[in-house]
């Protein structure tokens, strides 16, 4: 008799994983073709914009994360259409307005033309991801992943072809890239309107200010959208001080090294979506056994593509020559997904099945401190480079670290053994990158991920039979 269970996960898994295939393709058209073909300033300048853009979200005040976290689970049909249709339209004002203030703010308080144009743009983004993220996080915490990927995917495609479209007719400005990126946004903004039409678009009459369902879904959201900025801000803040203390370019080759290594968390991204609803309607005794389960496949599976290093790295290198200098950080930085993953797919989502936002606020919050203080010592006071991008990889660990620690403590299960291996296989990936520049780095890491498969072997077996049981929800996960 087929699980029904299964076959759902399997299929929402499939939405999410195509979807994200469309965004690794655009991923990698502006991470491995865009800088080949444009300057090193007009890059810096393109990454410039994602990076404000990318902090855009929070700008909702938690609204749609206390809606994701409240309605996760619940059924999209028995939704109150009236209630979502008037908080959809009081958000939709709130964005217009601040969008609004920001130009007016750019037209007086910016000289900079470049940078009067980016803030024009990232408004625009403001009011177009912002209106759109309703109906997406609706459309996540009532399971209905289908067109959540659909519009996602929408976007991205468009922006894919109108990308093409300027580099094929010799078009090589920043500015334009930028308005491709917003014509997909603002089309799959369109879409997700279309697939939540029976809640945006009623009656006038319908609407009503619900003033204290707002102030719920903030109350319970803000707690969440300050942890969310906090963990932006920690690679964040080291970035910003290397645009500061050195310059645009330098800024650009840093983003190109982040963006490589941030291609992982596209297919990481997949599960993590579907995570969470499936795990509000599991039962609690077998949360700890699936956490097991999973943490035991995702961390043998991320830490065997740190085995596609140096080959990447040889062939970006070639591929890119003007960022060849810049492919010498990947060392540092790579593994980077293997933590951000954790935190993602695992950590994070755990945490919030648990409703402990303040526990992520609090973790995220002591992890930007560090980073605040680690990046005013190499970028301000000493100037170093080096250390300040190998920050990056260390605020990760320590982050990803404690939050498991806590985590832990809460299911009663055991990790500081998998910590401790984990934290030795990345030391000798990072060690042997960064001094050995040769095939050798392959072999040497290669031999000890090995060595990690074989002390983790009866862990792993036990894992891999439990795999296939994962998205049942009648069937307890066994360990012995």
């Amino acid at each position: 008799m087929k699980n029904r269970g299964a076959i759902n996960f399997i299929k929402n898994f499939s939405y999410t994983l195509t979807s994200n295939f469309v965004s690794l393709f655009a991923s990698s058209l502006v991470v491995l073709v865009v800088p080949r073909l444009i300057g090193v300033t007009e890059y810096g300048y393109w990454q410039l914009y994602l990076f404000y853009v990318s902090y855009v979200g929070f700008l909702q005040f938690g609204w749609n994360d206390g809606i994701y976290l409240r309605y996760g689970g619940n059924n999209y049909y028995g939704l109150d259409n009236k209630l979502f249709f008037s908080q959809f339209w009081m958000l939709s004002i709130s964005q217009i307005i601040i969008a609004s203030t920001l130009i007016i703010f750019a037209f007086i308080f910016v000289s900079d033309d470049n940078k009067k144009i980016l803030l024009i743009m990232v408004s625009l983004s403001i009011v177009f991801m912002g209106v759109r993220a309703m109906p997406l996080f609706i459309l996540l915490a009532t399971n209905r992943i289908r067109e959540y990927a659909l519009i996602t995917m929408i976007g991205r495609v468009l922006y894919i072809l109108l990308i093409v479209i300027f580099l094929l007719f010799g078009i090589r400005e920043y500015r334009l890239m930028i308005v491709a990126d917003l014509i997909g946004k603002f089309i799959s903004l369109v879409y997700s309107m279309f697939c939540c039409r029976d809640i945006v678009f009623l009656k006038a009459s319908s609407f009503y200010f619900s003033c204290n369902e707002a102030l719920e879904n903030i109350s319970v959201g803000i707690k969440l959208m300050f942890a969310n900025i906090a963990s932006m801000l920690i690679i964040g803040v080291v970035r910003l001080g290397i645009e500061r203390s050195w310059d645009v370019a330098t800024f650009g080759k840093v983003s190109l090294t982040l963006s490589i290594s941030n291609f992982m968390m596209l297919f990481i991204n997949a599960i993590g979506l579907i995570m969470f609803p499936i795990l509000r309607r599991t039962d609690a005794k077998k949360l700890s056994n699936i956490y097991l389960t999973m943490s035991d496949i995702l961390i043998v599976v991320l830490l065997g593509v740190l085995l596609l290093y140096y080959p990447l790295k040889v062939i970006l290198s070639g591929w890119l020559p003007k960022y060849a200098e810049s492919m010498m950080y990947m060392a540092l930085i790579f593994p980077m997904f293997v933590y951000e993953g954790k935190m993602a797919l695992l950590i994070n989502t755990y945490l919030k099945t648990f409703r402990k936002e303040k526990l992520i606020l609090k973790i995220n919050i002591i992890s930007l401190c560090l980073s605040v203080v680690i990046t005013g010592i190499f970028t301000v006071v000493f100037r170093e480079l080096n250390l300040a991008i190998a920050s990056i990889l260390g605020l990760l660990m320590f982050r990803a670290i404690l939050a498991e620690i806590y985590l832990s403590k809460i299911m009663s299960i055991f990790m500081y053994k998998n910590i401790a291996l984990e934290i030795a296989l990345i030391l000798i990936f990072v060690l042997s990158g960064w001094f050995i520049n040769s095939w050798f780095t392959l072999l040497l890491y290669g031999s000890s991920y090995m060595a990690y498969v074989f002390i983790k072997r009866n862990e792993l077996g036990i894992s891999i039979n439990n795999l296939k049981l994962l998205a049942k929800s009648d069937v307890v996960l066994e360990r012995c």
